[in-house]
């Protein structure tokens, strides 16, 4: 071997050495990645966020304002979520096997802020997340209007969103993006659940009044609805009021429904804004005059509201308690959570939980914290399991193919305990309801 050969050949194998041992400096990368790490750019909060002995994962989330209560259930579904991540919970454990007592070494911390429902005060909150504790997962929506805002976020920080609620469309329609997961079921799945089961009870040329908050959420869900019972059910829709988010006093809008000769009310405002509004709805006498339907049903709604609007009516959700009889999972979660928190869970708090669930699998399945890495792994589409049997997530738009619930009202002498407001009427596989990739325009991307 000639002198230069040699050196070039000794200069390979050192290079090669150093590429190791300077991978195994950096916590939180394992397996074959540690190997490739110098070859990974820095991006978002990685390297940095995960180097030490804990990874912070940051929640923007409504406490204050028409979405609080909800917002507050979310938080302890991500609480719960991460004690049980650090401490090898065996339901924690059935979700995401590869946990131990944390993700890949690491202890989980979770941030939180009151986003108020409010993009720009999500937003603010967030970036001071990742300046001062480098965090490695964003999440918190309740108003689809943050979960937008958030996605467009996260792909320019290249820092992982999962949205906790968030019924729009365009979540992953037309604002889709690659640093993006759903796990929760939204308008256009809602609408292909409860759309059959409205024309088949009531039959077909009705006429349908409808409500809808004045953003991303409530126009996509209302088109949804709107389009399958008039196509499907040959509906009229007579009349469609718009208000704006944190509405009080709906006088107007009621006004103009009670004129209209609607025989449904069909109410897709949410949170504390479908509270008042259904109980106004009541006091204008066209409830029960009118058949009141949740197509996006409300966390919440029927304690707030009072079971005399909600008996009988019908509404599309995500999760309710009762299916701990038919899902062992659930059962685990449920009773894990009404431990903790002292009430059964709602399904705010439910997918909060699973959707960290998914992230901490996907992390200790790629075995790195490296973005594209887990993004990769996700977009595997892998049968998974979730606390209402096995889902999967599609690589083309990042939504979870998941269950969708439909539940009627109980009335309150049907009520087995204080907290039995809903019966579960069918699971609507998700694969059912959802509408064809990019029917809504995602394009993902760039991984960096």
């Amino acid at each position: 071997m000639s002198q230069s050969k040699f050196v070039k050949s000794r200069r390979r194998v050192l290079h090669a050495g150093m590429g190791v041992a300077g991978a195994s400096l950096i916590p939180g990368l394992g397996g074959i990645g540690a190997v490739h790490a110098q070859d990974k750019p820095a991006m978002g909060t990685w390297p940095a966020g995960s180097q030490g002995p804990t990874v912070a994962v940051a929640a923007m989330v409504p406490l204050t304002g028409t979405y609080a209560v909800q917002g507050a259930d979310e938080l302890k579904g991500w609480e719960l979520a991460v004690e049980h991540i650090n401490t090898n919970h065996p339901l924690m454990k059935a979700l995401a096997p590869k946990i131990n007592n944390g993700v890949l070494g690491k202890k989980v911390v979770l941030k939180s802020a009151d986003s108020a429902a409010k993009p720009n005060q999500a937003l603010q909150s967030a970036q001071t997340f990742i300046n001062q504790d480098k965090v490695v997962l964003m999440t918190g929506s309740t108003s689809s209007a943050v979960a937008v805002a958030m996605n467009k976020f996260a792909q320019r920080e290249h820092i992982l969103y999962m949205p906790g609620i968030s019924g729009s469309n365009d979540t992953t329609g037309k604002d889709c993006v690659r640093y993006s997961f759903r796990q929760g079921f939204y308008g256009e799945m809602a609408a292909n659940a409860i759309g059959p089961v409205l024309v088949k009870q009531f039959g077909k040329g009705r006429k349908a009044a409808f409500m809808t908050p004045d953003y991303t959420y409530g126009h996509t869900t209302t088109k949804s609805v709107m389009d399958y019972l008039t196509k499907e059910g040959g509906w009229t829709v007579v009349t469609n009021q718009v208000s704006p988010l944190g509405t009080q006093d709906f006088s107007q809008y009621l006004t103009n429904i009670a004129n209209s000769g609607a025989e449904f009310l069909i109410n897709v405002n949410w949170g504390r804004d479908a509270v008042l509004s259904s109980q106004q709805a009541k006091q204008f006498g066209l409830l029960p005059k009118m058949t009141l339907v949740l197509p996006y049903q409300i966390p919440f709604m029927a304690k707030e509201a009072g079971v005399d609007i909600t008996a009988g009516v019908l509404a599309a959700t995500d999760f309710w308690w009762t299916l701990e009889d038919k899902y062992p999972l659930a059962k685990q979660f449920v009773e894990a959570f009404q431990k903790k928190y002292g009430y059964r869970p709602e399904w705010g708090a439910e997918n909060a939980y699973v959707s960290f669930a998914h992230w901490a699998r996907m992390v200790t399945e790629a075995g790195t914290f490296y973005p594209p890495d887990v993004i990769k792994q996700w977009e595997k589409g892998e049968t998974i399991p979730s606390l209402l049997g096995n889902v999967h997530y599609r690589p083309q738009d990042h939504q979870a193919v998941r269950p969708v619930i439909l539940v009627r009202g109980k009335a309150k002498k049907d009520m087995k305990n204080d907290e039995d407001f809903w019966e579960v009427i069918d699971i609507v596989p998700g694969d059912k309801v959802i509408q064809p990739p990019g029917e809504f325009g995602c394009k993902l991307g760039d991984y960096t």
